[in-house]
């Protein structure tokens, strides 16, 4: 349950917009009281769980750049992978077109 915020707001920004998200994405990372971005410290865990559940899309804060280096080019090329700068940037990168 832990950096679950993201995914929450983006679930019922969803909801209140009646717009889907797109299929196949996987979302992970925290929000704190006031809004802002916790960092996520086990991209490439998130990653690498994401590509055995048979996700095509990862959606990370930008924050996680440099520890997506560390990931196994079988993991890299089934994962596309979007980074978002903040909740609202998150939303729109996430909504299905």
């Amino acid at each position: 349950g832990a950096q679950l915020g993201v995914p929450l707001l983006l679930a019922l920004c969803s909801s209140l917009l009646q717009k889907s998200l797109k299929g196949g994405l996987v979302t992970a990372g925290g929000l704190t009281i006031g809004g802002s971005l916790e960092p996520l410290h086990n991209a490439v865990d998130v990653a690498e769980l994401a590509a055995e559940k048979g996700a095509q899309m990862l959606l990370l804060p930008v924050s996680c750049r440099r520890q997506l280096n560390d990931l196994s080019d079988d993991v890299a090329a089934k994962l596309t992978v979007i980074y978002y700068l903040d909740a609202r940037d998150a939303l729109l990168k996430a909504l299905a077109d």
